[in-house]
């Protein structure tokens, strides 16, 4: 009897442990994790047409630089010119060592009197053989034998007096002068140095209107092309300074490098008040490869399966939804979209990396600051709303 009592009490107590448990179970399935709501970043694209503002990084460099070398080959006994020196036109700058240089002047210059003196004697002979041919001594023959020589005589004076000329510039070009009034940006050659004729010395740079020198893509060929001898076509500012000038494109390479496969641009810098290689920011505005398209920043974009895509906020639900889009011209932080989007749309700018679909979000800034974020980007370059991913 004893026995049977414990059997049903164990027994019930058993049970109430299980009742217990699931109990406990159904409460936990009840109670199911709450997905965060995540604050985001957002802005409301706008419609900016098919344009992009591009920069580039430029140098401020003379209209005209030459670089003077000898035009004959020798040894630099003296420089006088130093790097970053203004000189004056016709100025030494350097000096060779011109003792071969005169050696040969004197040579020439004998040549000349012996060539002087010859011409001088076949003369005398030709004016003698014609009296003697007046008086019938000598046959017509040899005065036209005593006038050839007369000629020769002639001809080799006026090659000595040629040949002195020519010894006598060579020495003068012992001497390297300035070609104009300018400022020494390099010095490729010292004192002691053996040069050949034409190797580059000194490279001058003149005085006068200055260039804002700059290379841009090969791409961007036909745009820019149109553009050039057009004023005001871009904007230069120097480097440290907010005032930008307008510039004309001077002139553009007709065929891009070889090796980085950009073409050098010229631009005309005008007022910009800037000195010999400084730093200038160069802004262009050209069309992009579309005909329309929306701006956004790149950080925009994410990856979904091998597609760029993009997040979009319903304002009325405050959930995201994911937009795949189809990107064109990209320029330093920003994004051309071709396809997938339209103005008007809320798109997320930070924190698209940890969304989900359907997820709720945040914004920690209002919708109007998020309006004053596309404005910026429908200008030049785009600013990015004040808030960040906490």
């Amino acid at each position: 009897m004893i026995q049977r009592s414990l059997f049903s009490t164990g027994r019930l107590t058993a049970l109430v442990v299980s009742a217990v448990a699931l109990g406990l179970t159904g409460c936990d399935k009840a109670k199911a994790p709450e997905t965060p709501v995540r604050a985001v970043r957002t802005m409301v694209i706008a419609d900016t047409g098919g344009i992009l503002d591009r920069e580039f990084s430029g140098e401020i460099r003379a209209r005209v630089e030459t670089r003077l070398s000898f035009r004959v080959p020798g040894k630099i006994t003296a420089r006088q010119a130093e790097l970053g020196q203004s000189v004056r036109g016709g100025q030494v700058l350097a000096q060779l060592d011109a003792a071969d240089l005169r050696l040969g002047q004197e040579a020439a210059r004998a040549g000349l009197m012996a060539a002087q003196a010859q011409a001088q004697q076949a003369a005398a002979d030709f004016k003698r053989f014609q009296d003697l041919r007046a008086q019938g001594f000598i046959s017509a023959a040899e005065l036209e034998r005593h006038q050839t020589m007369l000629k020769s005589a002639e001809a080799s004076l006026a090659q000595a007096r040629a040949q002195s000329q020519v010894q006598g510039n060579q020495t003068s070009y012992s001497q390297l002068t300035a070609t104009a009034a300018g400022v020494i940006t390099s010095v490729d050659a010292e004192p002691g140095q053996v040069v050949a004729a034409g190797m580059p010395v000194i490279t001058l740079a003149h005085d006068g209107p200055r260039d804002v020198v700059f290379v841009i893509p090969e791409d961007l060929s036909a745009a820019v092309r149109p553009l050039v001898g057009k004023p005001g076509a871009l904007k230069v500012r120097r480097w440290g300074s907010d005032r930008w000038v307008p510039a004309t494109i001077r002139e553009m390479a007709a065929a891009a490098d070889t090796v980085t496969r950009t073409l050098q641009v010229k631009a005309d810098v005008g007022a910009l008040d800037a000195t010999l290689g400084q730093t200038a920011t160069v802004a262009l505005t050209v069309p992009a490869r579309i005909r329309e398209g929306l701006r956004l920043p790149l950080h925009a974009l994410t990856e979904h399966q091998g597609k760029s895509v993009v997040w979009l906020l319903d304002p009325k639900s405050m959930t995201v939804s994911r937009q795949n889009v189809i990107t064109a011209d990209v320029s330093g932080n920003i994004v051309l979209v071709a396809a997938g989007l339209r103005p008007g749309q809320e798109v997320v700018t930070a924190g698209a990396h940890v969304l989900t679909p359907g997820q709720k979000v945040k914004r920690l800034v209002d919708k109007a600051a998020a309006d004053a974020a596309a404005g910026a980007v429908g200008a030049q370059s785009l600013a990015a709303p004040a808030t960040a991913v906490k």
